[in-house]
């Protein structure tokens, strides 16, 4: 919308008075604010939004005064802070049991060996998991690069092996999806031999952006991960990757927070 307004004294202004001809209530999923640029931003779409009466209602990890802590030049957005907590009420839902922790432990998030019944498995977890199907055999964007979805929702994408390493990827392409999904369904894992090492490599990049964010990862795979590969050039990153792969099937991985 900034750039709809480009030239305009006030931009923000104007994209808030746009807004508030169309809605009343703005609703934000997981509320955050990452550098201080974003800050300074929202906090003055923030302060335009409240003044044109739009009623904000969103949800968080963290409180309004916990917003962007320890973030460079914080201080900038207290007022933005002190603004949210004028204008909102702040309700903390904090719940002993952690719902989709109980469904990922319930049963396993690895799969092997490859059979029959392993898209039927991948499409049992994303149901319990909650996944709808509001998006069935689509798509997502990545740097003008469209790489085709089995099935996605919010904070969710189940992808097929060959759509997600056996093309033109690349480590920022994986960053951006482990920062967009808390969960990751994949599908159709291969063995890798020496002829398969350019989709070995892509596939130690991805476990190693979706480890390092936390992602839950759930998939079906030709062999146990130790037992994925069988060349040579790679098997110091794939054993990086192999015990990484065991690690993420444990209940303390699978607690951990997931990193945007």
């Amino acid at each position: 919308r900034l750039r709809a307004h480009a030239g305009e004294r006030d931009p923000l202004v104007a994209i808030a008075r746009e807004w508030r001809a169309k809605l009343r209530v703005l609703v934000l999923d997981e509320f955050h604010v990452g550098d201080i640029g974003d800050a300074m931003l929202l906090g003055r779409l923030l302060e335009r939004l409240f003044a044109e009466g739009v009623v904000l209602i969103t949800s968080s990890n963290a409180a309004p005064n916990a917003l962007y802590k320890d973030g460079l030049q914080r201080a900038r957005f207290l007022p933005a802070i002190a603004l949210i907590e004028r204008n909102c009420a702040v309700v903390h839902l904090d719940s002993p049991v952690d719902y989709r922790l109980r469904a990922l432990t319930r049963s396993p998030v690895y799969r092997a060996p490859l059979d029959g019944e392993s898209d039927a498995w991948l499409e049992s977890r994303w149901h319990e998991l909650r996944g709808d199907d509001a998006h069935r055999d689509g798509s997502i964007e990545l740097e003008g690069r469209k790489i085709a979805t089995r099935a996605r929702c919010k904070g969710m994408a189940w992808f097929d092996f060959a759509a997600l390493c056996e093309g033109p990827r690349g480590a920022s392409d994986y960053i951006e999806i482990a920062s967009e999904f808390h969960t990751v369904l994949l599908g159709g894992v291969p063995v890798f031999d020496a002829q398969r090492d350019d989709a070995a490599r892509r596939f130690v990049t991805l476990i190693d952006e979706l480890y390092d964010r936390h992602v839950n990862f759930i998939c079906t795979a030709a062999a146990e991960p130790t037992a994925l590969y069988r060349g040579e050039r790679l098997s110091p990153a794939f054993e990086r990757a192999a015990s990484r792969l065991i690690e993420m099937r444990s209940a303390e991985y699978l607690a951990l927070q997931h990193l945007t």
